[in-house]
Order: C-alpha cells, then structure tokens, then sequence
C-alpha cells in the first residue's frame, strides 16, 4: 500500500491470538522455528518481504488480509496464502509466488483466476 495505509488488527483478534499462544505448548518452539527459517529465506533472497507481497496484492485485489501463511512445497519453492476480507464481507484466498510475488490462484467468491467461485 502505497498511501502510507498500515494494516492494523482488531483487538479482538489479538485476544485470541494471545490465547491461542498462551495455550501453545510444545508447539510455540515450532512456531519460533518456522520463524526462524522464513528469516533466511529472507535473507538468502528466497522470498520477497511480507509488505511487498502485501502491497502488489492490495493492487489487484482490494481487501484487509486477515491471515497469512508462508510455506515450502517441496521442489517448488516457498509461496504466501494470504486470506483476505474484501469490502463487501466476502471471503477469498489468494496464493502468491514468494520470490517473483506473482499471483498464482485465487479462491473464492470475487477471485478472477485460478479457481475463483
């Protein structure tokens, strides 16, 4: 987002993120870990950062995101699956190439490739 936009996160949202920490366990090292490695693609120049991705797609596709995953799928390469709140309340997920940022599907209601319903 070029305006100068930052994206901000309901309370609420953060609520349960906390929760859901708190109540994490074993599975916050793996959390930590996950972030580790997505730190050296980074910085090896696998991926493209967040907020760039972020921006190329608010371009195309206008919308809060409301969840985003980095994962590595085999031989292919790392790819962001951003879940994203569009103006009128529909729901979409939109999948994106992390090194090159070029969006490779999109699913749900008011998607235009790659599956869109």
């Amino acid at each position: 987002m070029s305006d100068g936009t930052s994206y901000r996160l309901p309370r609420a949202l953060i609520a349960a993120l906390v929760l859901a920490l708190a109540g994490a366990g074993p599975g916050l090292a793996d959390d930590r870990h996950d972030h580790d490695r997505a730190r050296q693609a980074l910085e090896a120049g696998e991926i493209l950062p967040l907020q760039t991705i972020l921006e190329r797609v608010e371009r195309s596709y206008p919308g809060q995101a409301m969840e985003v995953e980095l994962e590595r799928r085999g031989g292919a390469g790392w790819f962001y699956e951003i879940k994203q709140l569009c103006s009128d309340g529909r729901l979409r997920k939109i999948v994106v190439d992390a090194r090159s940022g070029e969006v490779l599907a999109v699913r749900g209601r008011g998607g235009r490739h790659g599956g869109g319903r």
